[in-house]
């Protein structure tokens, strides 16, 4: 009998549980992995707790350090940590911590110890979700849990205590499907666009979204000092190097997780140019338009939001940034190159990359037009006496292709494996759409009428491999450019041609000094 009263008084032992074990099985529940703070009555013992439940405590020598780190931990992981507090002055100490996460935008909990207070302690511990929940959901921020004394130490049946279920991750917003329109339509008629990467992008985890919106459209990018790292500090686009400069020119600025603040110079003049348009993407709404009206205001996640943008210019005519990040992407780094023609060339020599001595052929010295197939017909010669194995590739303007078009034939008869690809625009430097060059046939005499940089829109150059017997591709979008011409690198024994249709009125970057290419087109 007296055994049998020692097993229950144990069980009525082992089934309570203090306050203090609460609070780090509450913590630990809502996956919070890490405690930064100095210990004092009465959190002692949460501290303790916390380290049985198996959350990491680092023990600091100011609340306000304690309150930094645990921020950052915030940010790096998108779960919050907990700075760990005694009242007043210590909790005074982390007001700077918590006003900085605040300002950063990075998830914090802090718990301060206060007097006692008689109350009961059941369900006391359901505000820790709450306060997961307000640190990440929404703009991410610091949230602050108030812990009486008398409720650390206190003990309370297991049984009676309802613990929630983790929060779970923040839900995904997506922005108005009209502002990203908006937004396409400006960067589209943008001549000197610009690409600002704050610090909510690494927030984010949107580093590769953002990187393929860099390199599918080409523009340059400036990353704010914490935004640095997003993108590779040597990538081509970066010009962080000439940030003045490149924010007094630019005309269209897609501003990436940032605020115009004071490190970005409010966003005022004489800074940035009085005119610029400016496409804010931004989680918080009370962060658009702040100081500089936003022409394009996108509210969502900035994963969502970029992913959004990319889908709808995939449906938008390609331009050359477009088609020739993606033909750089598959083009073997052995491959002769082989390229001519006005903004082809030029664009192409910065993003078609080579890696090998005499790997490349163009317009050289003379600027001759027209060199293109009887280049790339001799390495392919050559190659084939070699055995080398490598890939020739002809990438051609549709007016450069003009010039020596017919020499296709040539390929064809002599079974050259030469991949030809025409980026098509339906001119020289720029054309027109088929629905322009419609109605300006109804309008009389077209050598009078047809700008003279005009080509007939949309010709069927792939057509003229297929009549010699080659394999020829008409390509519109992303998916038929990278389908097409995997394609054509499988297949090393027939030639084959890629007419890719282009923006009529996609351009090359404004140049600074265009002695070159000067017109008053």
């Amino acid at each position: 009998k007296s055994s049998l009263i020692c097993v229950c008084m144990s069980e009525v032992i082992m089934a309570e549980v203090t306050g203090a074990q609460l609070i780090a099985e509450a913590l630990k529940s809502q996956n919070v992995e890490y405690m930064f703070g100095i210990v004092g009555v009465p959190i002692i013992e949460v501290a303790m707790a916390a380290q049985a439940a198996g959350i990491k405590y680092v023990g600091m020598r100011n609340e306000q350090a304690a309150c930094y780190a645990a921020s950052a931990i915030g940010y790096l992981t998108g779960r919050p940590a907990v700075c760990l507090v005694v009242s007043g002055p210590g909790l005074i100490h982390a007001l700077g911590g918590m006003a900085n996460a605040n300002m950063n935008c990075w998830p914090v909990i802090v718990i301060g110890g206060s007097s006692d207070r008689n109350q009961e302690t059941t369900g006391a511990f359901q505000e820790f979700p709450q306060a997961v929940r307000s640190s990440i959901y929404g703009r991410p921020g610091a949230s602050y849990i108030d812990i009486a004394g008398d409720m650390v130490n206190a003990k309370i049946d297991r049984a009676s205590v309802r613990f929630v279920s983790c929060c779970p991750a923040p839900p995904v917003s997506q922005a108005d499907s009209r502002e990203i329109t908006q937004a396409v339509r400006l960067l589209k008629a943008a001549q000197r666009p610009l690409i600002i990467i704050g610090k909510g992008v690494a927030y984010a985890r949107a580093e590769k979204e953002v990187r393929e919106l860099v390199e599918v459209t080409g523009i340059p990018f400036l990353p704010t000092p914490m935004g640095k790292g997003v993108l590779p500090d040597d990538h081509p686009n970066c010009v962080a190097a000439a940030r003045s400069r490149a924010l007094l020119q630019a005309d269209v600025i897609v501003l990436l997780g940032a605020r115009l603040n004071w490190i970005l110079h409010f966003g005022f003049p004489p800074r940035f140019s009085p005119h610029v348009k400016i496409i804010q993407v931004d989680l918080c709404a009370e962060e658009l338009s702040n100081n500089v009206r936003a022409a394009s205001a996108l509210l969502g996640d900035i994963r969502a939001v970029v992913r959004q943008s990319l889908a709808l210019q995939s449906t938008l005519p390609m331009n050359y940034y477009t088609a020739f990040h993606h033909i750089s992407e598959l083009l073997p780094k052995d491959c002769i190159i082989v390229s001519e023609g006005a903004n082809t060339m030029d664009i192409g020599r910065t993003m078609l990359l080579n890696y090998l001595p005499r790997h490349r052929l163009d317009a050289g010295t003379f600027g001759t037009m027209g060199v293109g197939p009887g280049f790339a017909i001799a390495a392919a010669v050559l190659e084939q006496t070699q055995k080398s194995a490598q890939r020739v590739v002809c990438i051609e303007g549709d007016s450069a292709f003009g010039f020596s078009g017919m020499e296709v034939e040539t390929i064809c008869r002599y079974k050259l494996p030469i991949i030809i690809i025409v980026i098509n625009n339906n001119g020289i430097y720029s054309g027109v759409d088929p629905e322009t060059w419609k109605e300006m046939e109804k309008m009389g005499d077209m050598t009078t009428i047809a700008p003279p940089v005009t080509l007939l829109p949309e010709a069927r150059y792939e057509q003229v491999m297929s009549a010699f017997g080659g394999r020829g591709y008409l390509v519109r979008t992303v998916e038929e450019l990278c389908s097409a011409l995997q394609e054509s690198l499988k297949n090393t024994h027939t030639p084959s041609l890629l007419n890719v249709l282009i923006d009529p009125a996609s351009d090359r970057k404004q140049q600074e000094f265009p002695w070159l290419t000067r017109s008053n087109l």
